[in-house]
């Protein structure tokens, strides 16, 4: 039981208040206002929460990528394999004509270009007898043709007069050769020691590569090689 003392009553009515009343008054006062601090910030990041998770979309797990990306590259290739109406078109006997056409035409045009290469050495190879160019026929092999390339920038051999049917000169270079034992004729052009070129006006018998024909008759090819040495110039142009 609570005793009330003079020195109580003193203090209570000198003031108009009872402290400990007030205290507790104001404990309990600032206890509601935390609460409500408290409150109001948790509801606020709960609303942020709210808001942050509405505004980002949502992302797939790289294993549902992956997953995805492999499905739609199946379903890819299959629609790329499969045609729309279900069926393979066989081709038809116009398409097998044209395309047989086709490689027929390839072929001419293969076999003609073929042809042009071959007879490009005879076409640009040109001889000429002491300033005078000489009409020739020129052979297809390789030994023309290395004459061909050691011409390209002139060529100049001095001939000689030997045994009364040729005039011969050293070229100053081996060609390729494949020589056969022949029996010349006048106009013939051939390759002797892979490294020397006769021109006969006459006959004679021996191992030779043959290189061309001078396109003359046999009176004009000896009233050029018969009369003494002359000089032989090559052009390949």
């Amino acid at each position: 039981m609570k005793v009330t003392t003079m020195k109580n009553l003193t203090e209570k009515y000198r003031f108009g208040f009872d402290f400990r009343s007030c205290e507790f008054y104001y404990a309990r006062k600032i206890r509601k206002m935390t609460m409500k601090k408290i409150f109001c910030i948790l509801l606020s990041l709960a609303f942020c929460l709210c808001v942050a998770g509405c505004s980002t979309p949502a992302t797939a797990s790289p294993a549902e990528t992956v997953t995805a990306s492999i499905v739609n590259t199946a379903a890819s290739e299959t629609h790329t394999a499969t045609p729309s109406s279900g069926t393979q078109t066989e081709p038809t006997e116009a398409d097998a004509s044209f395309a047989e056409n086709t490689t027929d035409t390839k072929e001419t045009e293969m076999g003609e270009t073929m042809k042009t290469e071959e007879h490009q050495v005879a076409k640009t190879l040109k001889l000429y007898i002491n300033g005078k160019e000489i009409p020739v026929k020129w052979q297809n092999n390789a030994s023309v043709n290395a004459l061909a390339e050691l011409a390209a920038n002139g060529l100049s051999v001095q001939m000689s007069m030997y045994g009364g049917f040729e005039q011969v000169g050293y070229l100053g270079k081996s060609l390729p050769r494949d020589d056969k034992q022949t029996t010349t004729d006048y106009g013939d052009i051939m390759l002797y020691s892979g490294n020397q070129i006769v021109i006969f006006y006459g006959s004679n018998s021996w191992a030779y590569t043959r290189l061309g024909h001078v396109d003359l008759s046999k009176k004009e090819i000896t009233d050029l090689l018969s009369n003494g040495n002359v000089t032989l110039t090559l052009k390949y142009e």
